[in-house]
């Protein structure tokens, strides 16, 4: 059976935040390759506890970390001082990924490097591919996964609503509030075509086992608020991504994995962007009927999923000569 560490270790940057750290490991021999997995918005690594040691199960470490302003690394008495629920932004995160890739690959630096995300987490890994500053860890990868990624919310705020939070943002950007399970509905002008839905999503829509829904519910690490830059910052950058396509990497493979009843981010967000990408090797695979935490869905969705990500995977390894030609 597969096992996991425990380990705060310090960020990047002079004042590095300390950050509560997960590393999952296969039950014996070398591992085949290494997961880095970013968790979502208002949520933290303990809730993919099932879908890392499968990955582990499958031969793969994975690396993993309550984000800033997230789970542990906000809550937890180890924390470092200053570090508030939901104070985050999009720069810390971008930075916080590529100290996460460094710490992986030092620890693993022969066998192949892949990214994954969720949700907010899944559109943190979209970005990271296609900024300027983080090349040099893009080049690094065999492949970035993003699943139910926030692209554009089924649900999206008001267009007033959204230029009032971001001028309140300007004047108090870590004033956390309250962070409402009801979206108000508008259209995107990124994304015109796109549909909204009828219902507002609750934790209810999140899987389909009632469990799940009373776990998060009942989460002493998940706290319902945000700071206002942290919710811009997510909300802008997801707006973004419909803008910033053409840049992504033409030879880095992408897998994006949605439900198609995911009530939280537009599944048909999500297609277009995949449409779009100038990716040679790209796909979306879609789970019908499926709620936004496919890791979370019962009745063997979970398990196909997980397996689903780990085959792509395995099909993305470098070529041997290759991958030892670039790392000499």
């Amino acid at each position: 059976m597969s096992s996991f560490t425990e380990a705060w270790l310090p960020g990047p940057g002079p004042k590095a935040l300390s950050f509560y750290t997960r590393t999952y490991h296969p039950p014996s021999g070398s591992p085949r390759g290494v997961v880095v997995f970013i968790h979502g918005f208002i949520e933290h690594v303990t809730r993919y506890e099932y879908v890392h040691k499968r990955w582990a199960d499958h031969g793969f470490v994975v690396f993993t970390f309550d984000q800033r302003g997230f789970g542990r690394t906000a809550l937890d008495q180890k924390r470092s001082p200053g570090s508030v629920y939901g104070r985050t932004c999009d720069a810390d995160q971008i930075s916080d990924i590529a100290w996460a890739l460094r710490v992986a690959q030092e620890a693993n630096p022969t066998v192949p490097l892949f990214l994954m995300g969720h949700s907010m987490g899944g559109g943190l890994v979209l970005s990271f591919a296609m900024r300027a500053n983080t090349q040099d860890s893009v080049s690094q990868l065999s492949g970035i996964i993003a699943s139910s990624p926030c692209i554009l919310l089924t649900k999206p705020q008001g267009a007033i609503t959204r230029w009032l939070s971001s001028r309140v943002r300007s004047v108090l950007p870590n004033q956390n509030i309250p962070v409402s399970v009801e979206p108000k509905v508008r259209r995107c002008s990124l994304f015109p075509s796109v549909p909204t839905r009828n219902s507002a999503w609750t934790t209810q829509h999140l899987s389909h086992d009632p469990a799940v829904v009373k776990d998060n519910e009942t989460d002493q690490l998940i706290r319902r608020s945000a700071s206002l830059r942290a919710i811009d910052d997510m909300l802008n950058r997801g707006e973004n991504l419909a803008k910033d396509y053409k840049n992504w990497p033409t030879a880095l493979p992408v897998l994006v994995v949605h439900g198609t009843e995911d009530k939280v981010c537009s599944v048909e967000a999500a297609k277009l962007f995949v449409d779009r990408l100038p990716a040679s090797d790209k796909n979306i695979s879609l789970y019908e009927g499926g709620y936004h935490e496919l890791q979370n869905e019962p009745d063997g969705v979970k398990e196909k999923f997980v397996d689903e990500c780990v085959e792509w995977a395995n099909a993305h390894f470098p070529i041997a000569s290759d991958a030892t030609q670039a790392r000499l």
